[in-house]
């Protein structure tokens, strides 16, 4: 007897999968720190359309985790190769079969021991991310790994003199930068170029722009009112010029005057002084 063709069953899409568990971030620093880390490379990247970078979003690489509810949501995690669109959540299947190449978790006394223990290990063996860092926004911590692909194990990484970590994967380095975000002044996890310099937030380019426009509107001013000033002084030594003119034409038409009298004075004791003729 014939046994009827059992066609396999296909994975479980995201649209079913479930996509939030309701657990908050550890504290509103992680949440931030998240932003920042997302905010800032989107925006430096804005011009791309080959890369997905998302936070606290599930990750789904296999149908067992995803039938056991077995929840793996990165706290930072960085896909290149791929393309720039909307995901309820990162779902391997659904990716052809690309997984994060940078993970960065933010670490907790609540998370800490999975972030170090179990995570690092499902990174490591089934996803195969080649790169992942640890930051705790409190303490500071900062640590980084690469991935020894033989032997599916991390390897921490060494960090410049900068104390920054290259993020090979992406082509950028990670470090801390003190700064104010969110009303609170902290060490704050920032990417930087190649170059080392910083990759802003949006409305930290906008703040600087500002900065830049207004410094150039005073400096216009400044420009202005030292040519305001050139103008009057240029127009005080004309009226002084002038002044001094009128006073050397002054001087001469005295002088003028003082002549014709004294011509005046000469002829007529030339005159006086002359001997009468007798007739």
């Amino acid at each position: 007897m014939t046994l009827p063709f059992e066609h396999p069953r296909p994975p479980p899409s995201s649209a079913t999968l479930v996509c939030d568990d309701g657990e908050p971030m550890e504290s509103a620093r992680h949440r931030q720190q998240m932003t920042v880390l997302i905010e800032s490379l989107e925006h430096a990247w804005r011009e791309r359309s080959d890369f997905y970078v998302g936070g606290n979003m599930f990750l789904y690489f296999s149908e067992v985790q995803a039938r056991n509810n077995d929840f793996r949501g990165p706290d930072v995690f960085v896909v290149t190769d791929t393309t720039r669109r909307e995901r309820r959540a990162w779902v391997v299947w659904e990716e052809d079969g690309r997984a994060p190449d940078v993970i960065i978790e933010l670490l907790s006394p609540k998370t800490e021991a999975v972030d170090r223990g179990e995570k690092m290990r499902i990174y490591a063996r089934s996803l195969k991310v080649g790169e992942y860092f640890l930051y705790d926004p409190f303490s500071h911590v900062f640590e980084g790994y690469d991935l020894d692909l033989r032997r599916q194990v991390y390897v921490p990484k060494a960090p410049l003199a900068s104390g920054q970590l290259c993020c090979e994967q992406l082509g950028l380095l990670l470090g801390k930068a003190r700064g104010t975000l969110y009303a609170v002044t902290t060490e704050w996890l920032r990417w930087f170029d190649a170059e080392g310099r910083l990759l802003p937030m949006p409305s930290e380019q906008a703040n600087a722009e500002q900065v830049r426009a207004d410094t150039a509107e005073q400096r216009a001013d400044e420009e202005a009112r030292r040519a305001d000033e050139e103008g009057r002084r240029a127009d005080e030594e004309a009226r002084r010029a002038d002044e001094e003119a009128r006073r050397a034409d002054e001087e001469a038409r005295r002088a003028e005057e003082t002549r014709v009298r004294l011509d005046h004075a000469l002829a007529e004791l030339e005159r006086l002084e002359r001997p009468t003729r007798r007739d």
